[in-house]
């Protein structure tokens, strides 16, 4: 077996440059896109493939599915495995299910290579960590920031490039479309990435196994990862009822109209880089508070108007941005806390804290559907205020452990 390398041998003398970071960041928006192109065009694609409208979730579903089963079973072999290889080989499973999924015709195989979809694009986590694993540790915030950012803008611009796409051509050019961008990308990342052997001796069945212990063992991972899944929670409720809500008769909005909304949250991916800045400065809990009180206020700040009004879609908008800011903030604070639990655990802790992170996002869209078609948008987002509410009850009793840890 080949002696570890914990160095990466291309890496920049001080840490990670500004050209590879930005390639990073752009890696892992292009690559997370892929999880939800699907979203708006479900409709179409269940129709146009013999799916029955009462599946037509599955799409989505199988896709955020083979997400998480990958999250578990996959991102930690950034601990065992060289990460330039993992990561392309990765997106190599991706441009192939995207592929198939675009020459599909019936259910069966449009929906296998949906889950195909979701394990490939874990290469998003696998990314992460080793853009933190090659940063300095004065400027691991900032990096991990700045790639997260990347992330961010993928997620929100997906979905109104896709309904542009298909409206250009169809589904079909969408999985097309992407599958070019990923070869690419693939061959971009193979001659730029740094290659990284981890330091890590032991089987995969041992990798797996230590998971469980760490996310015993480790506080720090565990309140994160209860945050963020409360965050998320929060995120994923309001981006699956406010289409619903603006295309009702209080707004009336049109599909243009509500791809313009979405891509106004796009701008609170800013927050990235300046959590990472801030955590850098050992402000990572007054980030953190500000982060979790701010989706707060953004559901709040949607009561002031009258439904239906200029000023209440404004506030909408700016709500939208803030809670977008806010969960970006205390992603990127989380993720740089778990991080600095261990060089060698890195890709393991970011494979639990996503999986519990994406957890969250999932109980958050049930409970938007559920709540907008029981209570409207008043009961959608009273819970969508309770949610960081209760992370941030968490979170107040975080100075409380600390202290009762220093007198043992």
């Amino acid at each position: 077996m080949t002696a570890p390398v914990s160095i990466a041998q291309t890496q920049h003398p001080a840490g990670l440059s500004s050209g590879m970071t930005f390639l990073m960041a752009a890696a892992c928006g292009l690559i997370a896109a892929n999880l939800y192109y699907t979203q708006p065009l479900a409709g179409p694609i269940a129709l146009d493939i013999g799916l029955p409208a009462e599946a037509t979730g599955l799409i989505v579903t199988l896709t955020q599915i083979g997400y998480g089963i990958g999250l578990l079973l996959l991102v930690p072999l950034g601990d065992l495995l060289e990460n330039r290889r993992l990561i392309v080989t990765m997106i190599g499973l991706v441009t192939l299910a995207l592929i198939a999924a675009g020459l599909s015709t019936t259910p069966g195989p449009f929906l296998t290579a949906s889950l195909a979809i979701g394990l490939g694009a874990v290469a998003v986590q696998m990314i992460v960590p080793f853009a933190a694993n090659l940063a300095p540790d004065a400027a691991r915030g900032r990096v991990v920031g700045n790639v997260t950012s990347g992330l961010m803008v993928g997620i929100m611009m997906a979905r109104p490039i896709s309904g542009l796409i298909a409206g250009l051509s169809s589904w079909h050019a969408v999985f097309y479309v992407s599958a070019v961008v990923m070869v690419g990308l693939g061959s971009l990342l193979w001659v730029q990435l740094p290659t990284r052997r981890p330091a890590a001796w032991m089987t995969y069945g041992q990798l797996i196994k230590s998971m469980g212990k760490l996310l015993a063992t480790q506080p720090v991972l565990q309140r994160r990862a209860a945050y963020q899944a409360c965050q998320f929670a929060a995120f994923s409720l309001f981006w699956t009822v406010t289409p619903l809500y603006l295309a009702g008769p209080r707004f009336g909005l049109g599909h243009n109209g509500i791809a313009l909304f979405a891509l106004a949250g796009v701008a609170g991916a800013i927050a990235s880089p300046i959590a990472g800045r801030l955590a850098d400065k050992g402000l990572i809990r007054p980030a953190t508070a500000f982060g979790l009180v701010g989706v707060g206020a953004a559901f709040l700040m949607t009561q002031v108007a009258t439904e239906g009004s200029t000023t209440a879609l404004t506030l909408l908008t700016l709500a939208a941005i803030l809670l977008d800011f806010g969960v970006t903030m205390t992603l990127v604070t989380g993720q740089r806390s778990i991080y600095e639990l261990g060089a060698e655990l890195r890709s393991r802790l970011n494979g639990l804290f996503m999986a519990i992170f994406f957890t969250g996002g999932a109980i958050g869209s049930a409970l938007g559907a559920w709540a907008f078609a029981s209570g409207g948008w008043w009961l959608a987002s009273m819970i969508g205020l309770a949610l960081p509410a209760t992370a941030f009850a968490i979170f107040l009793t975080e100075k409380i452990d600390q202290e009762r840890a220093l007198k043992h």
